[in-house]
């Protein structure tokens, strides 16, 4: 089984906060129910995945598609082989970083990912981030709840 690196359900607050900058993406802003993380996260316009602000979506940060939790090489070949982007409705697979380590009394944690472009930007207690590391590569799954 996948073991994931940050599992939570984000409520949207504002949909692109400093404006509207491409046409085909959006920058979410959101806040999370269980470990109150908050969240910028550039997502492509899609039919299929469309986000307005009070929408309510479930995330979940991964090391490897395989559900057996096995490494992947880092490329999508679609086939008849499930994976745990069957159970999403959005993926994307990128590289942390920065990590900006939250030490001291109130003291965020700050991690930093590039989805080839697309951003995301999450920050919160320490202790929900002492998973990461910096050059990783994750998959960030997102389905509407």
């Amino acid at each position: 089984m996948v073991e994931f690196l940050f599992e939570d359900i984000f409520r949207i607050e504002r949909l692109n906060p400093d404006g509207k900058k491409f046409d085909k993406v959006i920058r979410v802003e959101a806040k999370s129910e269980k470990f109150d993380m908050f969240m910028h996260l550039d997502v492509m316009v899609t039919k299929d995945f469309e986000l307005k602000e009070g929408d309510k979506f479930a995330m979940v940060i991964a090391p490897t598609l395989n559900l057996d939790g096995t490494p992947d090489t880092g490329y999508y070949t679609p086939g008849s082989r499930q994976s745990l982007a069957d159970r999403f409705d959005y993926v994307m697979y990128g590289k942390l970083y920065k990590i900006a380590d939250g030490s001291g009394r109130g003291i965020k944690a700050e991690i930093n990912v590039s989805f080839g472009g697309l951003l995301m930007m999450l920050r919160g207690d320490p202790s929900h981030c002492n998973k990461f590391e910096l050059d990783q590569r994750l998959y960030v799954l997102m389905r509407k709840v």
